[in-house]
């Protein structure tokens, strides 16, 4: 797939959809498979990938979690900078890993690790997220990168407004400016109104998520 800048419609929303919702359906169920199978080092791992994820791509992201998947578990700060800088994998080299520190620490203080049952715990799913985006000691998520890990490990009804999924939703005219939100009040209510915009459009609120990201960058990533 190529990625297109053209402005997006209805009618190209639908076409692409038909194209690509095999796809895009394919890729929703190996999220779903990690719930059902993953263990928390996984889930960790995935934790980690949105953290190098925000406010740089999807592909830093993935180089970045290859590069220090040996050091997830137990690596120190100076380890995974060099770890980064030899792949070339990220462009924070330094504080993404000061990051990835403090949550872990955080994590085994709190939780022993057990990431799985602290996200079972959860009763609200708005609060299973307001937990990663909002808690001080979970660094480098925000409302966007929660909801991109609450996504990547199988739970759904989550929305990833970067600037792809936004930029389409002002041209559909769903939302008045192409900027992603920068609260909580404005990530939840531009969410609602792209879960409306779905249930008009008869199209599922999570693939509706995967397919406008895949028509602005021309890919199906997590």
């Amino acid at each position: 797939m190529n990625a297109n800048r053209e402005p997006i419609t209805i009618d190209r929303l639908r076409t692409a959809h038909a194209k690509r919702k095999r796809e895009i359906r394919a890729r929703l169920r190996e999220f779903r498979h990690v719930w059902q199978t993953a263990d928390d080092h996984r889930l960790w791992e995935e934790m980690v990938y949105c953290i190098f994820t925000a406010g740089a791509s999807a592909r830093m992201g993935l180089k970045s979690v290859e590069a220090l998947r040996p050091l997830l578990a137990s690596g120190e700060q100076r380890e995974m900078t060099k770890a980064l800088v030899k792949a070339g994998a990220h462009r924070f080299p330094n504080a993404r890993p000061a990051y990835v520190i403090v949550t872990r620490d955080y994590l085994h203080e709190t939780c022993s690790m057990r990431l799985r049952d602290r996200l079972r715990a959860f009763r609200d799913p708005s609060e299973r997220r307001d937990w990663l985006a909002c808690d001080p000691q979970i660094k480098g998520l925000g409302y966007k990168e929660a909801s991109h890990f609450l996504r990547n490990i199988g739970l759904k009804g989550y929305g990833i407004l970067d600037k792809h999924i936004v930029r389409c939703l002002h041209e559909l005219n769903i939302i008045d400016s192409p900027k992603p939100p920068t609260t909580r009040g404005r990530y939840l209510e531009t969410e609602q109104k792209m879960r409306e915009f779905a249930a008009q459009a008869n199209i599922d609120f999570d693939e509706l998520d995967l397919l406008l990201w895949s028509i602005k960058t021309g890919e199906i990533l997590k």
